[in-house]
């Protein structure tokens, strides 16, 4: 291939979306988030994915999120086939199997006792499909899967909820869809150099323990540099809202501090009570327009927010 010429004009165009799971067919039973989200994902790496919902209430989607939020149902399953199957029924059953006998990946979310109940505990799956992988999520691991539990209850075992708000966002569920999906690229990759269906099990649990790590460590904690204690990371008030400052590297903290009229002295003076203080009262002082015009002068890390 011959070189470019550095000194030629070119186009920068959008570099084409990569479709690792092209021709990999994956069948879904899991539902409410962690599953759909992983499937979305999965779909968008070029797998040809159905989904099968239980019968739901006359006119409604058999999958609960279907129910209680209508609007993130159909994102989650935007360009997803949706078809309705009763496993606890004959017909159910024998839809199910003709899929499955064309399937690379089952994704599920229920309890292993619910799926033995119907006829998918993974040894009889192995048995019947050996080339078939299966992605199961459960809420814990192991001998705990079958105790209940949601997103809240993972994060507060994780040390993630610290006070009586509920977490901005379903840290737990979005991050297990996450490791569902890179369990399905594992299993597609085992298939491939084996030639075998592997199992392969997702907790909740362990996802939300994942993202606590950095609290584990005592980075986000009270005192550590990403929890409050570093006047460069942190949430103040402004003039007419907030600003996030994430100025956590010397020399953002450098332009920040220059900014703010404070001496700034190695590292350990964002540390000090009289730099928090001192850039606070400057930031008070901003506008939101202001501050983001000051951002793109001196390269500092922030964004403004409302009240």
């Amino acid at each position: 291939m011959a070189a470019k010429n550095p000194s030629s004009p070119t186009t920068s165009k959008p570099a084409a979306a990569l479709k690792p799971l092209r021709g990999v067919r994956v069948l879904s039973l899991a539902l409410n988030l962690p599953g759909p989200a992983a499937f979305l994902r999965l779909k968008a790496m070029g797998a040809t994915c159905l989904k099968a919902e239980p019968p739901g209430p006359k006119g409604t989607s058999g999958d609960p999120m279907g129910q209680y939020n209508r609007g993130a149902y159909d994102t989650l399953h935007a360009g997803i086939k949706v078809v309705t199957l009763d496993l606890k029924t004959e017909k159910g059953q024998q839809k199910l199997h003709q899929e499955l006998a064309r399937t690379d990946v089952l994704l599920t979310s229920f309890r292993p006792s619910a799926l033995a109940k119907l006829g998918l505990s993974w040894k009889a799956l192995h048995k019947a499909y050996p080339a078939l992988s299966v992605v199961a999520i459960v809420g814990a691991p192991g001998a705990r899967a079958e105790e209940p539990g949601h997103d809240l209850t993972y994060l507060a075992d994780a040390g993630l909820v610290t006070g009586l708000d509920l977490p901005a966002t379903l840290f737990a569920d979005m991050g297990g869809a996450l490791m569902a999906s890179e369990a399905a690229l594992t299993a597609v990759l085992v298939q491939k150099t084996s030639g075998k269906g592997s199992f392969q099990e997702v907790a909740l649990s362990d996802a939300a323990a994942w993202l606590a790590l950095p609290r584990s460590w005592g980075l986000t904690q009270p005192k550590g540099a990403v929890g409050g204690a570093h006047a460069g990371y942190r949430v103040y008030p402004c003039k007419d809202g907030r600003v996030a400052v994430a100025a956590l590297e010397p020399h953002f903290a450098a332009s920040l501090c220059a900014a703010a009229g404070v001496a700034m002295n190695g590292m350990g003076s964002m540390f000090q009570p009289a730099t928090h203080q001192a850039i606070a009262a400057f930031l008070a002082g901003q506008t939101r327009k202001q501050l983001d015009a000051l951002a793109t002068a001196r390269d500092i890390p922030l964004h403004t927010l409302g009240s």
